[in-house]
């Protein structure tokens, strides 16, 4: 091992600085590029300090064999192996909680850099041969995921067979903090976005329309007032762009409008408004499916004109793998393929 590689300096400052383990990483005497280890150590696999990740952020053994597809007791088994070739207790656990130990701060640190340096390795790797392969993690809100994401993704995993796509699934502003952060490599996220380290590409804009099931009388009408909709009992996102667009909405109102319920994803907010247990407010394309079916009726609200936009996102400053390229080029096809009734005001 070199003496100035990555690795060597991260194990010598880690054997200085933390006298605790400071023993079990031992620098050979009179050999800078040498490094002694603890046979127990070399035991140890990425897919161990995976689980040891998981259990850590996670706070839970049951929950971190979930995300690994092992059952608790050998996520267990993986931790005590992990204390055993560290000679070092690692995680507290309680009835409530699970904690890191001083040590298991120190090994968590590494651990996430060590994981990241694979994933790295294995895109440059990939990105030096013929075939675009490797993997890309990608961040979305539930909805684009169900609604926008299916066939894109299906089409590119026909042209790139080899590339592994994995989604981070949450709203927006969680999924902006991962991209910056660089725990995902690239998302979908309701615009605008304002962090100047993000690279941003406005790629889809939606109608929000007025929703009512079509057993509701005001179906056969193809246009309401907006004091019309303040007077009919209301479903509202829980959270979200939406969520912001409608209180601002209905502001004037706030005094006789009539929320009926708060629900959390746009799935079951169409699934009520089929029942006519309410009206809603909903992305054009979002309910697509359910217009197609016959179930709701999408009507237009005089004098409103709202729209929700999409922007694909990611770092400025990260050397992207070919496969996050090629899946970047793939989505801003969005554009140029979305029907006019999407596109024409982008």
């Amino acid at each position: 091992m070199a003496a100035d590689s990555p690795c060597a300096v991260d194990c010598a400052n880690f054997a200085n600085s933390h006298t605790s383990l400071k023993e079990r990483i031992i620098l050979t005497a009179g050999r800078e590029d040498s490094l002694i280890i603890p046979s127990g150590i070399l035991t140890m696999d990425f897919d161990q300090l995976t689980t040891f990740v998981y259990v850590a952020k996670l706070k839970s053994f049951s929950r971190a064999g979930q995300k690994v597809f092992r059952s608790q007791s050998a996520v267990s088994a993986q931790i005590r192996q992990l204390e055993q070739a560290y000679k070092a207790k690692l995680l507290d656990r309680s009835a409530k909680s699970v904690e890191l130990t001083p040590a298991g701060e120190v090994l968590f640190e590494y651990a996430e850099k060590l994981l990241r340096l694979r994933d790295e390795s294995i895109q440059v790797v990939a990105d030096r041969g013929d075939v675009v392969q490797g993997p890309v993690v990608f961040g979305a809100n539930e909805a684009t995921c169900l609604y926008l994401l299916p066939d894109i993704f299906a089409e590119f995993q026909q042209r790139y067979p080899q590339v592994h796509i994995s989604i981070y699934r949450n709203f927006s502003h969680k999924i902006l903090q991962r991209v910056d952060d660089g725990s995902i490599d690239l998302g979908i996220v309701t615009l605008p976005v304002k962090s100047p380290n993000l690279k941003v590409h406005s790629i889809y804009r939606d109608r929000l329309r007025f929703m009512v099931s079509t057993r509701n009388p005001l179906a056969h009408r193809s246009k309401i007032t907006l004091e019309e909709v303040a007077g009919q009992p209301l479903i509202f996102p829980r959270t979200g762009f939406t969520r912001q667009v409608l209180d601002k909405l209905f502001r004037p109102y706030r005094s006789r409008i009539h929320v009926a319920m708060e629900l959390p994803s746009v799935g079951m907010i169409k699934r009520f408004v089929v029942a006519d247990a309410g009206v809603s407010f909903i992305s054009e394309s979002f309910a697509r499916d359910y217009v197609k079916a016959g179930e709701v009726k999408l009507l237009n609200v005089e004098g409103v004109d709202l729209w929700r936009e999409l922007g694909l996102i990611y770092r400025r400053d990260r050397s992207l793998s070919r496969a996050a390229q090629a899946l970047i080029g793939m989505i801003r096809e969005l554009r140029k393929t979305s029907e006019p009734s999407m596109a024409a005001a982008s």
